[in-house]
């Protein structure tokens, strides 16, 4: 009996638009981004069940075991990634190309092989800067379960497999508020780099945040106003701050998102003890659980 293993998994490709560019005109800082990026993408395919493989040169290999996840990991990888590129000029952007396909594959310790990874690889070459390309596998398990758009891209021709693989653009962006039906006929085409970069959620969190600053400045002017001895807009002011960290926290990239959540729980925790002040500093006990919890997620950390 052969020793070979083998497993059906997601498999999630990766690799950055014009590398080769980007290194020739500033190594040292193109290193540094692609450092930044990957332990960005590194914790959203943690965070989604995923596990890193492999990496090489600009390129990156992860698999999962739910196809839901592995697609909800890459939509929320460009769309912080769309984030962090925003900051950049335009001829420095590290835009990366993603491929998922869904197959079987010969597992030999950490590492996998097979047609299911070539297929991966050749999606994720025919990606557009910015962009994501599913295999049909894929598609059928996701098309009612992630709220994106899906756009029928033809067959993809791979080598080794006699058939073309049907594929499918991953509409990120706009895309997100409707899941209109794949469209099927016409050529094949990459999906727009400018659909993309409208996926940036920077200036919807500004306005949010304004917003948010309003209310608040309008809820002290009318306690002022109306002041009768107690500052009872406190309470209401600390949970529209709550509401804004956990809005920032939803796209930053900078730090472990579930940690920085429970930071900001037990930030709002000391808030709600100090305005109810009555000589007894009783959030200490929720806010040692929250440290113990922390500690725990950051040494299970790979």
């Amino acid at each position: 009996m052969s020793e070979t293993r083998r497993k059906l998994t997601t498999i999630f490709c990766a690799d950055v638009q014009d590398y080769t560019r980007l290194m020739g005109a500033d190594e040292e800082g193109t290193l540094a981004a692609l450092k930044r990026c990957r332990e960005a993408m590194g914790r959203l395919i943690e965070s989604h069940g995923g596990r890193v493989i492999n990496t090489w040169g600009d390129g990156l290999i992860a698999d999962f075991p739910s196809v839901v996840e592995a697609v909800r990991a890459a939509v929320d990888t460009q769309n912080e990634l769309a984030g962090f590129n925003a900051r950049r000029p335009e001829d420095g952007r590290m835009l990366f190309r993603i491929g998922i396909n869904l197959g079987d594959v010969i597992v030999e310790e950490d590492d996998i092989y097979g047609d299911g990874v070539n297929i991966a690889a050749r999606l994720q070459a025919s990606a557009s800067a910015g962009g994501i390309v599913i295999s049909s596998t894929v598609y059928d398990q996701v098309r009612n379960k992630v709220a994106v758009g899906f756009e029928f891209l033809g067959p993809l021709m791979v080598k080794n497999v006699d058939e073309g693989v049907p594929s499918y653009a991953v509409k990120i962006g706009d895309a997100k508020d409707e899941m209109p039906p794949p469209q099927r006929p016409g050529p094949a085409r990459p999906q727009p780099a400018a659909e993309i970069a409208e996926a940036s959620p920077r200036p919807g969190r500004r306005r949010q945040f304004a917003v948010l600053g309003v209310i608040a400045a309008v809820l002290i002017g009318i306690n002022l106003l109306s002041w009768q001895g107690v500052f009872w807009a406190r309470f209401p002011v600390l949970a529209l701050a709550v509401v804004a960290a956990f809005a920032w926290n939803r796209n930053q990239i900078l730090f472990n998102r579930k940690i920085t959540s429970l930071a900001i729980v037990a930030l709002g925790i000391v808030g709600i003890n100090l305005f109810t002040w009555t000589g007894q500093f009783w959030a200490v006990w929720p806010i040692l659980g929250i440290a113990a919890v922390i500690g725990l997620r950051w040494s299970m950390r790979r």
